[in-house]
Protein backbone atom coordinates (compact mmCIF):
# COMPACT_ATOMS: atom_id res chain seq x y z
CA UNK A 1 0.00 0.00 0.00
CA UNK A 2 1.52 3.47 -0.59
CA UNK A 3 2.27 5.80 2.04
CA UNK A 4 0.27 8.89 0.86
CA UNK A 5 -2.97 9.55 2.41
CA UNK A 6 -6.01 8.64 1.24
CA UNK A 7 -8.78 11.01 2.15
CA UNK A 8 -11.94 8.74 1.48
CA UNK A 9 -12.50 4.95 1.48
CA UNK A 10 -15.35 2.36 0.42
CA UNK A 11 -17.21 0.68 2.88
CA UNK A 12 -18.50 -2.45 2.14
CA UNK A 13 -20.37 -4.73 4.38
CA UNK A 14 -22.30 -7.98 3.55
CA UNK A 15 -24.10 -10.56 5.26
CA UNK A 16 -22.26 -13.65 5.80
CA UNK A 17 -23.59 -17.03 7.37
CA UNK A 18 -27.38 -16.42 9.89
CA UNK A 19 -29.69 -15.74 7.32
CA UNK A 20 -32.05 -12.62 8.65
CA UNK A 21 -29.83 -12.51 11.81
CA UNK A 22 -26.70 -11.96 9.73
CA UNK A 23 -28.26 -9.30 7.99
CA UNK A 24 -29.38 -7.41 11.49
CA UNK A 25 -26.18 -8.28 12.48
CA UNK A 26 -25.09 -5.82 8.98
CA UNK A 27 -27.31 -3.03 9.87
CA UNK A 28 -25.83 -2.99 13.37
CA UNK A 29 -22.16 -2.62 11.89
CA UNK A 30 -23.15 -0.01 9.41
CA UNK A 31 -24.52 1.99 12.07
CA UNK A 32 -21.31 1.79 14.42
CA UNK A 33 -18.99 2.51 11.58
CA UNK A 34 -21.38 5.88 10.83
CA UNK A 35 -21.40 6.73 14.14
CA UNK A 36 -17.94 6.34 14.78
CA UNK A 37 -17.40 8.62 11.63
CA UNK A 38 -19.91 11.07 13.04
CA UNK A 39 -17.75 11.13 16.28
CA UNK A 40 -14.30 11.95 14.04
CA UNK A 41 -16.28 14.33 12.34
CA UNK A 42 -16.20 12.59 8.72
CA UNK A 43 -18.77 12.34 6.10
CA UNK A 44 -20.72 8.88 5.71
CA UNK A 45 -22.72 8.44 2.61
CA UNK A 46 -24.83 5.17 1.82
CA UNK A 47 -24.05 4.75 -1.54
CA UNK A 48 -26.08 1.44 -2.13
CA UNK A 49 -27.80 -1.30 -0.28
CA UNK A 50 -29.74 -4.49 -0.15
CA UNK A 51 -32.41 -4.89 2.75
CA UNK A 52 -33.37 -8.06 4.36
CA UNK A 53 -37.04 -8.21 5.39
CA UNK A 54 -36.40 -7.54 8.62
CA UNK A 55 -34.72 -4.23 7.66
CA UNK A 56 -31.37 -6.02 8.49
CA UNK A 57 -28.56 -5.06 5.52
CA UNK A 58 -27.60 -7.98 3.06
CA UNK A 59 -25.74 -5.34 1.66
CA UNK A 60 -24.41 -1.96 2.52
CA UNK A 61 -21.85 0.15 0.69
CA UNK A 62 -21.02 3.63 1.80
CA UNK A 63 -18.30 6.29 1.68
CA UNK A 64 -16.64 7.49 4.23
CA UNK A 65 -14.41 11.02 3.69
CA UNK A 66 -12.62 13.03 5.43
CA UNK A 67 -12.95 17.22 5.32
CA UNK A 68 -10.43 19.18 3.68
CA UNK A 69 -10.13 20.76 7.54
CA UNK A 70 -8.51 17.23 8.56
CA UNK A 71 -6.13 16.91 5.73
CA UNK A 72 -3.85 14.47 6.30
CA UNK A 73 -5.69 11.88 7.84
CA UNK A 74 -5.42 8.26 6.38
CA UNK A 75 -8.35 6.41 6.74
CA UNK A 76 -7.39 3.66 4.92
CA UNK A 77 -4.71 3.41 7.46
CA UNK A 78 -7.12 4.09 10.25
CA UNK A 79 -9.68 1.56 9.34
CA UNK A 80 -7.99 -1.12 7.11
CA UNK A 81 -7.60 -3.36 10.57
CA UNK A 82 -11.91 -3.54 10.13
CA UNK A 83 -11.38 -5.67 7.21
CA UNK A 84 -12.41 -9.40 7.84
CA UNK A 85 -15.16 -11.61 9.02
CA UNK A 86 -16.81 -10.03 12.25
CA UNK A 87 -18.92 -13.39 14.53
CA UNK A 88 -21.96 -12.67 16.27
CA UNK A 89 -23.14 -14.58 18.73
CA UNK A 90 -26.69 -13.68 20.25
CA UNK A 91 -29.84 -14.60 20.99
CA UNK A 92 -31.52 -13.23 17.51
CA UNK A 93 -34.89 -11.11 17.59
CA UNK A 94 -36.17 -14.51 15.41
CA UNK A 95 -35.36 -16.79 17.86
CA UNK A 96 -38.52 -18.05 20.13
CA UNK A 97 -36.52 -20.87 22.33
CA UNK A 98 -34.13 -18.21 23.47
CA UNK A 99 -31.12 -20.52 21.97
CA UNK A 100 -27.68 -18.62 20.78
CA UNK A 101 -27.20 -18.28 17.14
CA UNK A 102 -23.64 -17.74 15.55
CA UNK A 103 -23.62 -15.42 12.55
CA UNK A 104 -21.42 -13.62 10.14
CA UNK A 105 -20.56 -10.05 8.47
CA UNK A 106 -17.90 -9.08 6.15
CA UNK A 107 -16.51 -5.96 5.97
CA UNK A 108 -14.06 -4.62 3.58
CA UNK A 109 -12.13 -1.30 3.57
CA UNK A 110 -11.19 -0.29 0.02
CA UNK A 111 -9.12 3.16 -1.01
CA UNK A 112 -10.84 5.21 -2.92
CA UNK A 113 -8.66 5.01 -6.59
CA UNK A 114 -7.85 8.42 -8.23
CA UNK A 115 -9.17 7.57 -12.01
CA UNK A 116 -5.52 8.17 -13.77
CA UNK A 117 -4.70 4.87 -11.39
CA UNK A 118 -7.17 2.52 -12.96
CA UNK A 119 -7.95 2.83 -16.05
CA UNK A 120 -11.45 1.11 -17.62
CA UNK A 121 -12.57 0.51 -20.60
CA UNK A 122 -15.44 2.50 -20.78
CA UNK A 123 -16.56 0.17 -23.81
CA UNK A 124 -16.14 -2.77 -21.46
CA UNK A 125 -19.16 -1.30 -18.92
CA UNK A 126 -22.62 -1.60 -19.50
CA UNK A 127 -24.60 1.33 -17.45
CA UNK A 128 -28.34 1.53 -16.61
CA UNK A 129 -30.46 3.73 -14.52
CA UNK A 130 -33.58 2.60 -11.58
CA UNK A 131 -35.44 4.52 -9.26
CA UNK A 132 -33.57 5.23 -5.66
CA UNK A 133 -35.66 3.24 -2.69
CA UNK A 134 -35.42 4.28 0.47
CA UNK A 135 -35.93 1.71 3.80
CA UNK A 136 -38.60 -0.85 3.17
CA UNK A 137 -38.18 -0.68 -0.57
CA UNK A 138 -40.04 2.44 -1.22
CA UNK A 139 -39.22 5.02 -4.52
CA UNK A 140 -37.86 7.66 -3.47
CA UNK A 141 -37.64 9.33 -6.84
CA UNK A 142 -39.95 9.32 -9.64
CA UNK A 143 -36.67 10.10 -11.79
CA UNK A 144 -34.22 7.31 -12.49
CA UNK A 145 -31.54 8.85 -11.31
CA UNK A 146 -29.83 5.62 -9.53
CA UNK A 147 -26.98 4.16 -11.51
CA UNK A 148 -25.62 0.54 -11.90
CA UNK A 149 -22.64 -0.63 -14.09
CA UNK A 150 -21.63 -3.91 -14.74
CA UNK A 151 -18.06 -4.90 -15.78
CA UNK A 152 -18.71 -6.66 -18.77
CA UNK A 153 -15.29 -8.82 -19.09
CA UNK A 154 -15.11 -9.12 -15.38
CA UNK A 155 -18.79 -9.47 -14.24
CA UNK A 156 -18.73 -6.82 -11.22
CA UNK A 157 -21.59 -4.93 -10.68
CA UNK A 158 -21.83 -1.98 -8.58
CA UNK A 159 -24.56 0.50 -7.93
CA UNK A 160 -25.17 4.27 -6.16
CA UNK A 161 -28.37 5.46 -5.23
CA UNK A 162 -27.59 7.88 -2.98
CA UNK A 163 -27.24 10.70 -4.84
CA UNK A 164 -30.51 12.86 -7.00
CA UNK A 165 -28.66 13.23 -10.32
CA UNK A 166 -27.55 10.66 -12.62
CA UNK A 167 -23.84 12.38 -13.07
CA UNK A 168 -23.23 12.15 -9.21
CA UNK A 169 -24.75 8.20 -8.84
CA UNK A 170 -22.31 7.30 -12.16
CA UNK A 171 -19.34 8.88 -10.51
CA UNK A 172 -19.55 7.18 -6.85
CA UNK A 173 -20.41 4.16 -9.07
CA UNK A 174 -17.26 4.32 -10.66
CA UNK A 175 -15.31 4.79 -7.83
CA UNK A 176 -16.37 1.84 -6.57
CA UNK A 177 -15.40 0.38 -9.48
CA UNK A 178 -12.07 1.28 -9.26
CA UNK A 179 -11.50 0.10 -5.72
CA UNK A 180 -12.69 -2.88 -6.09
CA UNK A 181 -10.49 -3.18 -9.24
CA UNK A 182 -7.00 -1.99 -7.23
CA UNK A 183 -7.85 -4.52 -4.50
CA UNK A 184 -8.09 -7.38 -6.45
CA UNK A 185 -4.73 -6.30 -7.73
CA UNK A 186 -3.90 -5.68 -4.58
CA UNK A 187 -4.97 -8.88 -3.29
CA UNK A 188 -3.16 -10.79 -6.58
CA UNK A 189 0.12 -9.14 -5.07
CA UNK A 190 -0.38 -10.13 -1.62
CA UNK A 191 -0.94 -13.81 -2.60
CA UNK A 192 1.66 -14.13 -4.53
CA UNK A 193 4.02 -12.99 -1.46
CA UNK A 194 2.69 -15.15 0.78
CA UNK A 195 2.54 -17.63 -1.28
CA UNK A 196 6.97 -17.04 -1.94
CA UNK A 197 6.62 -16.70 2.00
CA UNK A 198 5.46 -20.04 2.62
CA UNK A 199 7.42 -21.88 -0.05
CA UNK A 200 10.35 -20.09 2.08
CA UNK A 201 9.45 -21.01 5.72
CA UNK A 202 5.69 -22.46 5.92
CA UNK A 203 3.21 -20.67 8.18
CA UNK A 204 -0.45 -21.87 9.23
CA UNK A 205 -3.37 -20.26 7.57
CA UNK A 206 -5.01 -17.58 9.29
CA UNK A 207 -8.71 -18.48 10.78
CA UNK A 208 -10.94 -16.10 8.40
CA UNK A 209 -12.34 -14.55 11.41
CA UNK A 210 -11.15 -11.21 12.62
CA UNK A 211 -13.58 -10.59 15.77
CA UNK A 212 -15.96 -12.19 17.63
CA UNK A 213 -19.55 -9.89 19.43
CA UNK A 214 -20.38 -12.37 21.98
CA UNK A 215 -23.32 -10.60 23.76
CA UNK A 216 -24.46 -13.01 26.14
CA UNK A 217 -20.82 -12.63 27.20
CA UNK A 218 -21.18 -8.47 27.03
CA UNK A 219 -17.35 -9.36 25.54
CA UNK A 220 -15.64 -8.34 21.70
CA UNK A 221 -13.05 -10.49 21.48
CA UNK A 222 -10.37 -9.51 18.39
CA UNK A 223 -8.52 -12.77 17.56
CA UNK A 224 -5.90 -11.36 15.83
CA UNK A 225 -4.42 -9.49 18.92
CA UNK A 226 -6.13 -11.94 21.56
CA UNK A 227 -7.54 -8.80 23.37
CA UNK A 228 -10.76 -8.21 24.74
CA UNK A 229 -13.03 -5.45 25.01
CA UNK A 230 -16.69 -4.96 27.15
CA UNK A 231 -19.95 -2.91 27.03
CA UNK A 232 -20.49 -3.97 23.48
CA UNK A 233 -23.65 -1.56 23.38
CA UNK A 234 -21.39 1.19 23.97
CA UNK A 235 -19.08 -0.15 21.05
CA UNK A 236 -21.53 -0.13 18.65
CA UNK A 237 -22.76 3.07 19.61
CA UNK A 238 -19.62 4.79 17.87
CA UNK A 239 -16.65 4.21 20.79
CA UNK A 240 -14.57 2.18 18.68
CA UNK A 241 -11.66 4.22 18.95
CA UNK A 242 -10.09 1.79 21.97
CA UNK A 243 -10.29 -1.07 19.25
CA UNK A 244 -8.80 1.04 16.27
CA UNK A 245 -5.70 2.06 18.54
CA UNK A 246 -5.35 -1.62 20.05
CA UNK A 247 -4.84 -2.71 16.67
CA UNK A 248 -2.65 -0.03 15.31
CA UNK A 249 0.08 -0.94 18.57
Amino acid sequence: MESKSISKIILEIRAGTGGEEAALFAGDLGRMYQKYAVKKGWQFIILDYSQSSLKGYKTLIAEISSPSTSSGQNLYEILKNESGVHRVQRVPETEKSGRIHTSTVSVAILPEVEPKEIQINPQDLEITFFHSSGPGGQNVNKVETAVRIRHIPSGLVVASQSERSQARNKELAMNILRAKFYEIQKTAEEQKIDALRKEQVGWAEREEKIRTYNFPQDRITDHRINKKWHNIENILNGELEPIIKALKN
